[in-house]
């Protein structure tokens, strides 16, 4: 009964949202961030503990400020992605600004693939659409699976209608169909600062030991395709975006072994992911334990103040 309901709500407000005038579907997704900004929630306060790393500096007052604004951009990026589907192309375009964009097409035109990485900063949708509808360049990605199956399949649609081409997190199939795209000079975009595997590589991150997932470097180095980190960020009504330099792939010098190598390309990435989250933290929507410190803290209190033996 809850996943029915939660499928029943986010498909009720797919359709209100996209239907409503672009003015009002931004004033409510205000309204919305504000109030549960104010009920200071759990998503909240993760927020919160997750951005005073990314600003050590910051007072209380000035935590408060960006996760109001944190909410506000994460609202944001709901408001827009509902909308999505029914913006023309000259919508999109209008709404976009990317820096370094020629680093991805000299690629493409070289016949290299591109594994363009990314964190969850801003609107990673609409910078896919972009490139779909402007660029008019195929793009492959990869979903994280979500409850209920039908909230799953209703996502994998929307990006679909987008013009993705849309794999499923889960089992190994993925890996092997990115590969294809990659070794055929495709277009392979992936959010990469959250490790869902448990398997990912230890990576210093604002201080603290993080893990990221070794995909995409893998993934790069494997297929001889160019690992562009990119960094997002909302610009008043535009979202920009900034296209990194490429990853590179590190001598027997720096790496022994493959899982040495794609460590050290992980680490480069996160860094890059360092500086965009830092110049923009209030467009990080990342409202989950992040470091193994939050997400073990997390677990003790649903344990009774036990960790696992």
């Amino acid at each position: 009964m809850k996943e029915r309901l939660t499928d029943a709500g986010y498909a009720l407000a797919w359709a209100a949202v996209r239907r409503m005038p672009e003015r009002a579907a931004d004033a409510l997704g205000r309204r919305v961030a504000d109030t549960t900004w104010r009920r200071r929630g759990p998503a909240v306060l993760q927020l919160e503990a997750n951005l005073a790393r990314v600003v050590p500096d910051a007072g209380p007052e000035r935590l408060r400020e960006l996760s109001r604004q944190g909410m506000r951009s994460y609202l944001r990026y709901w408001t827009e992605s509902f909308r999505l589907p029914v913006w023309s192309p000259e919508r999109i375009e209008r709404g976009v600004r990317v820096e370094g964009i020629e680093r991805v097409t000299d690629a493409l035109d070289a016949g290299r693939g591109v594994v363009l990485a990314l964190p969850h900063l801003a609107n990673w949708d609409l910078a896919g659409a972009w490139g779909t509808t402007v660029l008019k360049v195929p793009l492959t990605t990869v979903a994280e699976r979500l409850r209920p199956e039908s909230l799953y399949d209703r996502f994998v649609a929307h990006r679909e209608s987008l013009g993705m081409e849309v794999l499923p997190h889960t089992g190994g199939a993925a890996l092997g169909v990115l590969a294809r795209r990659l070794r055929a000079g495709g277009l392979v975009a992936l959010v990469a600062d959250r490790d869902l595997t448990g398997s990912g590589g230890e990576v210093e991150f604002f201080g603290e030991t993080a893990r990221f997932p070794l995909g995409p470097a893998k993934l790069a180095r494997q297929t001889g395709a160019d690992l562009l980190p990119a960094s997002l960020w909302y610009d008043g009504p535009l979202l920009r975006a900034r296209i990194h330099p490429a990853v590179p792939v590190p001598g027997p010098e720096e790496a022994a072994t493959r899982e040495e190598a794609a460590l050290v390309m992980t680490r480069r990435m996160a860094a890059r992911f360092a500086e965009g989250i830092a110049a923009h933290p209030q467009d990080w929507h990342m409202l989950q334990p992040f470091w193994p410190r939050d997400r073990e803290a997390r677990a003790a209190a649903r344990h009774g103040g036990r960790t696992r033996a």
